[in-house]
């Protein structure tokens, strides 16, 4: 996803119900920190050029894309029901299960 798809999905009601719920007081899933993260390091390195990816960037990176891998082997709901809690969590870590 674009930086501006997964912001305009992460506005939805759909996107802050789906995930588990971080362990603070916000009620903020942690897929959803985690979109809004990728969002950031999206928006400061449009280009995607690696050598322009801050440090901090890097370890939640790999973080996104082993979350990713992980639930796509392991559920493939996700890409056959849009609104299955799975595609919805997949979208609030900046992967659309549909698109692939």
């Amino acid at each position: 996803m674009d930086p501006g798809e997964l912001e305009a999905w992460l506005q939805e009601e759909d996107s802050a119900g789906a995930g588990w719920k971080k362990a603070d007081e916000t009620g903020e899933t942690i897929g959803h920190e985690s979109g809004r993260m990728i969002v950031e390091i999206l928006k400061r390195n449009p280009s995607r050029d690696s050598e322009n990816y801050a440090e901090e960037d890097i370890p939640h990176m790999r973080k996104v894309v082993a979350y990713c891998k992980r639930h796509l082997a392991q559920e493939g709901k996700a890409k056959q029901d849009p609104k299955s809690k799975s595609a919805k969590s997949l979208k609030n870590w900046g992967h659309d299960p549909q698109k692939t």
